[in-house]
């Protein structure tokens, strides 16, 4: 799963990745410990232009159908391998995808029945990149639309699997116009990029163990990437590709 995710990269630096130009970008600040029901940019492709675009949506996906905005509370993760088919999802999945830039995600890894260790993800080259996504926009009876997305996750690779058995489906570059191209004119729509959401390559990420700050979200500062000493029963440093302290 992936329920918290950290966000560090400047304005500029996503502008230029994800290849939007900075000046219609919507304001936003990095966050370090991004949790479910927060407002999060993701990028998407502009309705009109077909053009990729910033929008800050509401973390956890509220059908268009659904009687109030409470689902959103379990929906912050959808499985990939279900997503197709689960009325949650199944629209979404056909029309509105996106991506969700991301520094790193964060995992914790359980010692004992009272103990558990918060370890951050992300990539060696120390770039941004992006969790697959789904988006969707409810109306209610009352009041403007609101628009939330998903996270859709897949299995672990050899990196996260000794914290989880899941882990949040993150996407090639290269991979980031298929994914976000809905158009029937050019995809296939019962056909859908299912293949892409698979694990990320192990050896190109790396992990270390975080502060137990984490754990809370109002704690939302840089420190929280910091990497702390490995304790006893945790993954050792030879187990873990640990940035060097």
């Amino acid at each position: 799963m992936c329920g918290r995710f950290a966000r560090r990269s400047t304005q500029e630096i996503l502008a230029d990745w994800f290849g939007v130009p900075l000046e219609e970008m919507p304001w936003f600040e990095p966050t370090f410990n991004a949790a479910p029901q927060s407002t999060q940019p993701v990028v998407r492709l502009n309705r009109d232009t077909g053009s990729r675009e910033f929008a800050l949506l509401k973390w956890g996906l509220v059908p268009f159908w659904a009687r109030d905005a409470k689902v959103g509370y379990t929906t912050f993760n959808a499985r990939a391998e279900e997503a197709p088919a689960k009325p949650a999802y199944r629209e979404a999945f056909k029309k509105r995808r996106c991506l969700i830039p991301a520094d790193a995600f964060y995992e914790w890894q359980r010692i004992d029945s009272k103990s558990k260790h918060p370890y951050a993800f992300a990539m060696k080259e120390e770039t941004p990149y992006a969790f697959a996504g789904l988006w969707e926009s409810w109306r209610p009876k009352e009041g403007a639309p609101l628009e939330s997305f998903t996270i859709l996750t897949t299995d672990p690779n050899a990196l996260v699997e000794p914290m989880h058995n899941r882990m949040p489906a993150i996407l090639e570059p290269r991979d980031y116009d298929r994914w976000l191209n809905t158009s029937p004119d050019t995809s296939d729509p019962a056909r859908p990029p299912v293949d892409l959401l698979r694990p990320f390559p192990a050896e190109k990420m790396r992990a270390w163990r975080v502060s137990d700050r984490v754990g809370s979200v109002r704690n939302n500062d840089p420190t929280l990437l910091d990497a702390v000493e490995e304790s006893a029963g945790a993954k050792t440093r030879d187990q873990l590709s640990l940035p060097p302290q």
